[in-house]
């Protein structure tokens, strides 16, 4: 049934919590919106296979809390009971699941997509944080990264879009703004970033030497932008 699918990516969105990162997942595979959905503890999972420029990919989509956030939920859940807080202290009760989870949630990426919250100042000034984790554990020198800020449906916004561009340009990252609730920027989101990965050969194309693919015609030559040039290319 994936005869015609080109390939299969790994897809991570990361961000600190409350900035909407299973909702784009959810509006994205889904289509639909939770404005009650809970935070994340551990980890979503999604798959959905798409056509940019003719060329199919199954999409791998994952969804996690870095273990800093993850330990401080946890924690958060003890309360006053001495036998959780010992389990803790000794890295039995759940710290340890997260130490080893990150490596393995980045390992073999092809593409991230960062989320801010517009509305919270300090989602975005924490990336550097989130840059730093991805450059430790991700196995690749190549992968596609995208600077989501989502949220651009509320007023309250504390982050203009020019620093969100700075920023991505800084770190050459794809850009765009979205909203999850609106689905303003979500799909777009997703198609630039696979079609930057496709466009880049050596992330994906190891993997299906073996099968025989390759790229329709209007993929090997330059790519015309899967949303009209909506999300900047950096």
């Amino acid at each position: 049934m994936d005869e015609d699918v080109l390939t299969t990516l790994k897809i991570l969105i990361i961000g600190e919590s409350g900035v909407g990162k299973s909702s784009l997942l959810l509006r994205f595979t889904d289509d639909t919106f939770d404005p009650e959905l809970a935070a994340t503890i551990g980890v979503d999972f999604k798959v959905k296979t798409i056509s940019v420029d003719g060329n199919k990919a199954k999409l791998a989509i994952w969804v996690t809390l870095h273990q800093q956030t993850a330990n401080f939920f946890l924690k958060s859940q003890i309360g006053n009971s001495p036998i959780l807080k010992w389990a803790m202290q000794y890295d039995t009760a759940g710290q340890e699941r997260f130490r080893t989870l990150t490596p393995s949630y980045y390992r073999g990426a092809q593409g991230v997509i960062l989320v801010y919250d517009v509305t919270r100042r300090d989602t975005f000034v924490k990336l550097d944080n989130w840059l730093n984790e991805l450059e430790t554990y991700c196995t690749r020198n190549d992968i596609v990264n995208m600077l989501v800020g989502n949220k651009i449906d509320k007023e309250n916004r504390e982050v203009d879009r020019n620093e969100g561009l700075k920023f991505a340009r800084k770190h050459s990252m794809l850009f765009i703004e979205a909203s999850a609730k609106t689905c303003d920027g979500v799909q777009c989101a997703f198609e630039e970033l696979v079609e930057k990965i496709i466009q880049t050969p050596g992330l994906w194309e190891s993997e299906n030497q073996n099968k025989g693919v390759k790229l329709s015609h209007r993929e090997e030559g330059q790519g015309g932008g899967a949303c009209g040039g909506y999300c900047s290319v950096l």
